[in-house]
């Protein structure tokens, strides 16, 4: 294939639809590729780990790989964290390791055009906007689309290190 045609190969597949798993942290929706999503749980108990990160909850063993259960809703710093029915656990593969992710709830898949993908807009210093890959809108709902492997790539996969390497 020549440098150009693989080119236009590339530049097709960026302008094809995406799909975002949606998902819910308070009163805001958020989306994550669903490429990055391995499966959805009910919230279980799990074992906590000494001198870990608050929003590191603990640990679960998910048929045979222990895997760090992080609360995004402790980690976005918002209020009224509370554990109840609606409460699941996205597993997410994430620069090839297992981790799972406390949301409030699902609430479907939803799939994006390219145009009503927008850039994540630029907060200065003051607020963060490092897991953000952009935003989507449709109709009257915008969501905020969470880029995991940029979290990873900036750090906070360094926390979760000691707890990624165990396997049973």
């Amino acid at each position: 294939m020549s440098q150009a045609s693989n080119e236009a190969v590339l530049a097709a597949a960026e302008a094809e639809n995406r799909e975002f798993l949606v998902f819910s942290l308070g009163d805001e929706e958020y989306a994550i590729d669903i490429l990055k999503v391995q499966e959805i749980r009910g919230y279980e108990n799990v074992t906590r780990i000494a001198n870990a990160p608050d929003f590191i909850k603990g640990v679960t063993n998910l048929r045979g790989v222990i895997v760090p259960i992080v609360d995004l809703r402790i980690k976005f710093h918002l209020d009224n964290v509370e554990y109840g029915g609606q409460t699941v656990v996205i597993v997410v593969n994430v620069a090839d390791r297992i981790v799972g992710i406390v949301v409030d709830g699902v609430s479907d898949v939803m799939t994006l055009t390219p145009d009503q993908i927008k850039p994540a807009p630029e907060f200065g210093v003051t607020l963060s906007s490092d897991f953000l890959s952009g935003l989507g809108s449709l109709d009257d709902r915008m969501l905020v689309l969470v880029d995991i492997d940029r979290r990873s790539r900036l750090g906070a996969l360094a926390l979760l290190a000691p707890f990624l390497v165990f396997q049973i």
